[in-house]
């Protein structure tokens, strides 16, 4: 996948993207979400937690989104900058499938502790949730898409 620096950029830098998953109905579902970018057999992948923030459930396997990506595991991230002087716009949409890494399946134990340590390093907030306890959805890219700033366009 070839990566403009603008989008290396808004990836490495964004706050904040919108997790995409696809309802039972066919329908999108969109949650803001935050992401810690990593890397598995030397491939981008983008992790993002689920937190301890009062959700709709006690139970993390019971949410939407998790329910979602257990019957369906294509997914779409969606980063973007907005400025109010438009030469400074853009987005990078990740489409990709996703996957649980649950912290209580041995084999996801490893890869699990190094994305909640990237997840609280780039969220000092996330000391204090107890990530460790709880699923991490893992989107592994199949398609990086995006838009830079007007000024930047010989430079996706």
């Amino acid at each position: 996948m070839s990566l403009g620096p603008r989008h290396r950029l808004l990836l490495a830098t964004a706050r904040r993207a919108t997790l995409a998953t696809i309802a039972p109905d066919g329908r999108p579902r969109l949650v803001p979400c935050c992401i810690a970018l990593g890397t598995e057999g030397g491939e981008l992948v983008i992790d993002t937690p689920i937190d301890a923030k009062p959700k709709s459930t006690t139970d993390p396997m019971r949410l939407a989104r998790v329910l979602d990506i257990r019957r369906d595991a294509r997914v779409s991230l969606l980063l973007d900058t907005w400025d109010e002087d438009w030469s400074r716009l853009a987005w990078v949409r990740v489409d990709g499938t996703a996957r649980l890494l649950i912290p209580w399946a041995g084999r996801d134990a490893p890869i699990h502790a190094d994305a909640v340590a990237a997840l609280r390093d780039r969220y000092p907030q996330y000391r204090e949730h107890r990530l460790e306890t709880l699923p991490i959805i893992r989107v592994v890219p199949t398609r990086i898409s995006g838009w830079p700033a007007v000024g930047e366009r010989s430079a996706p």
